[in-house]
């Protein structure tokens, strides 16, 4: 735990990783902070978040606000360990979930399966039908929903989705057959598909409400359990909890709301690094978090990182709910190293996590992993791993990597380690290739935000293979997302589908559409009681051409909607994607959008500067041998809170602090801007090289 400053009324954040649990304490009276970094416990999450409490010696009467991002909702799906769930349908529409889109996970194979997240015996089929415009076509069979309440009952159902057809346009089914089943069975978990993603696109809002159901058992219970274990340690404030558009809800809310919480983890981070490189001067960032069990990237514009609504969390498992637009691959410091079935060195996805984690650890874990090859090459000191007590010692990990991986490839321990990275970066650079290039953006025009544990550690190797001239490392790398739950706002978003061609669409009626979801969004705000400063509203509308399936999102104003100018900035904006007029199609209204923020009190990220020192020898510790490009180099180490605010040097280097280890390669260099940002300017090896040859 690092402690800096006096503290008063405090607002933490937290967030709980897949290795390590972050947690950052803000005064917002001054300037006084804490942070601290506990081993994550997957057993029980709570129990990592209550040992990081206890661990920053909080008192109740002192905290205000505690803002939670979680990876819970998140890796019940990946790891399909959520809940059993149950669905109720229109019939004819029972294997919709299974049916899905006609997309293959692998583009050149046949080869490949599919599991729905729920299962065919547990998806039950009722009478009843509306039509597109929401006409009632088939009554709903209220006398059949008891018996197929009691069939899942029977089943072991911990939770019931309801998911008709067309129910976007005329929800009263859904809602009726909600009532008539908590007639029958008043304490089960309810989601209703309109309520979830009242939208078009059955498998779509299908598969988004089934997430919902699927992780709403798991999220209550441990939100229940947690506030629970906060209460008897006399925390009675109001528990937020952060959501994957950015922003954060209550948790009453969170738990009929789960799916919200998808990713909510990683979008904290990627709030937290929009508002720094505002502060530091770069509004344009590819935003890198390394954790221990993932590589998570996305793309912040203007200091506002991008939104989707359309994401596949997994293969044909889509969850369409705004979300911040987050690629994650299975590459992290605890990514297992091994040998496939071809002979070839593959780095993760699987992770040795939290336990028994890397071999470094000294827990019991005995594969090799990133975190171990950086150990080998020089880049850390085990000693020094935020958590651990009893590292193994270096030859150990050296022994286990040959014996692991090198053996069969005929490398020594160090050779080893420099593969082991090398296939880690390759595989970190596509990730960022797909969020930047094949969206159309050129990755030299953005600096390359890095944050997590390990993040800082490959930074510049992977903004050198990229071409990107400029690595910002932030103060607080390790505890960015738990930064990200401090700064966040209140925000909710509204969707409703239209369906019409735009020409048809009276102004009128489509203010009352928007002026409807921003009456729900200042009610919900009101309900969660949260202090805010202002609220903001913004509108946007979901357009394409009749026949298209792709739409094409646009900012809108309301109230004062005017179809004509709708269509001018529509066309506009058509013609700068695909370079094309298309004045003969029909232009459709597809959806009406809203997004209502609830701005909090702004955090000077001035707060988190070091008490610097005056001199680069005051934060040098040692000189430690590091491996670089094929060669070892002595490498100063330096404590990075003490480095001099404005100081320049030149690599190679490594900056250890609480929570992460910043390496600098030879040839780089560094600056410490005001705020104790690291602002790394990468070398051109490939150039430099020619010319020294030349």
């Amino acid at each position: 735990m690092e402690v800096r400053g006096t503290m008063g009324e405090q607002v933490l954040g937290a967030d709980v990783g897949g290795t390590y649990t972050d947690f950052l304490v803000v005064d917002r009276e001054n300037t006084g902070i804490r942070i601290a970094k506990v081993l994550t416990t997957p057993g029980n999450q709570a129990q990592g978040f209550l040992d990081g409490v206890t661990e920053l010696g909080l008192k109740s009467s002192a905290v205000r606000t505690i803002v939670h991002g979680t990876t819970i909702a998140t890796n019940a799906i990946l790891e399909r360990k959520g809940s059993r769930c149950g669905l109720i349908t229109t019939r004819g529409f029972r294997d919709t979930l299974e049916l899905r889109r006609r997309t293959r996970p692998h583009v050149f194979g046949l080869h490949g399966s599919f599991e729905p997240i729920i299962p065919r015996d547990l998806r039950l089929e009722i009478d009843e039908r509306i039509d597109a415009e929401g006409n009632v076509l088939v009554p709903l069979d209220e006398e059949g929903v008891p018996s197929l309440v009691a069939q899942l009952r029977g089943l072991g159902v911990e939770g019931i989705v309801i998911h008709f057809i067309h129910a976007y346009a005329n929800p009263t089914h859904e809602r009726r057959c909600r009532d008539l089943v908590h007639e029958t069975w008043p304490e089960i978990g309810v989601t209703l598909g309109s309520e979830i993603m009242p939208e078009v696109r059955e498998f779509e809002r299908g598969s988004t409400a089934a997430i919902n159901g699927y992780v709403q058992p798991i999220i209550s219970r441990y939100l229940d359990s947690l506030t629970g274990e906060l209460l008897k340690r006399g925390f009675e404030q109001e528990l937020l909890i952060m959501q994957g558009n950015g922003g954060m809800m209550d948790a009453p809310l969170a738990k009929s709301h789960a799916v919200h919480t998808v990713m909510s983890g990683p979008a904290a981070g990627a709030l937290a690094a929009g508002r720094t490189g505002i502060q530091s001067g770069f509004p344009n960032l590819i935003a890198c978090d390394m954790g221990g069990t993932s590589f998570d990237v996305s793309l912040v514009i203007g200091g506002e990182p991008a939104v989707t609504r359309e994401k596949e969390l997994d293969y044909s498992v889509p969850v369409h709910v705004p979300m911040i637009d987050v690629h994650t691959i299975g590459a992290g410091g605890g990514s297992i190293a091994r040998i496939n079935e071809a002979g070839i060195l593959q780095v993760g996805p699987e992770s040795a996590g939290a336990d028994p984690g890397a071999i470094a650890y000294g827990r019991g874990g005995c594969e090799p992993t990133v975190t171990d090859a950086n150990l080998v090459l020089g880049r850390f000191n085990s000693e020094t791993i935020t958590g651990i007590t009893g590292a193994t010692k270096l030859e150990t990990v050296r022994a286990a990597m040959v014996d692991k991986i090198g053996k069969c490839l005929g490398l020594d321990p160090v050779e080893t380690g420099a593969a082991i990275l090398t296939v880690a970066n390759n595989a970190m650079a596509g990730a960022i290739r797909f969020i930047s290039v094949e969206k159309g953006h050129d990755p030299r025009d953005f600096a390359l935000f890095a944050f997590g544990g390990a993040g800082p550690l490959h930074a510049t190797a992977l903004a050198r293979e990229l071409g990107i001239p400029t690595v910002l490392v932030p103060r607080f790398p390790g505890i960015t997302s738990a930064l990200g739950c401090v700064v966040a706002d209140v925000r909710h978003d509204f969707g409703q589908s239209v369906g019409r061609s735009l020409r048809e669409i009276a102004g009128s009626d489509a203010d009352a559409i928007l002026l409807n979801q921003v009456k729900c969004g200042h009610e919900l705000i009101a309900r969660e009681n949260v202090a805010v400063e202002e609220i903001e509203v913004s509108h946007e509308a979901d357009l394409l051409y009749a026949g298209q399936s792709h739409v094409i999102r646009i900012p809108i104003e309301s109230p004062g909607f005017d179809p004509i100018a709708v269509l001018e900035t529509f066309v506009e904006r058509y013609r700068e994607r695909f370079e094309a007029e298309l004045p003969e199609m029909r232009p459709v209204l597809m959806a009406l959008r809203t997004a209502i923020i609830g701005r909090r009190p702004r955090l000077d990220l001035a707060h988190l500067a070091p008490k610097a020192g005056e001199r680069l020898e005051d934060a040098a510790t040692s000189v430690r041998r590091a491996y670089f490009d094929g060669t070892w180099h002595e490498t100063p180490v330096f404590v990075r809170e003490r480095l001099p605010l404005g100081i320049q040097l030149k690599g190679p280097a490594i900056f250890e602090q609480m929570d992460a280890t910043t390496v600098v390669e030879p040839d780089d260099t560094l600056v410490v801007d005001e705020v104790g940002n690291l602002i790394i300017t990468v070398s051109d090896k490939t150039q430099a090289r020619k010319g020294k040859q030349s």
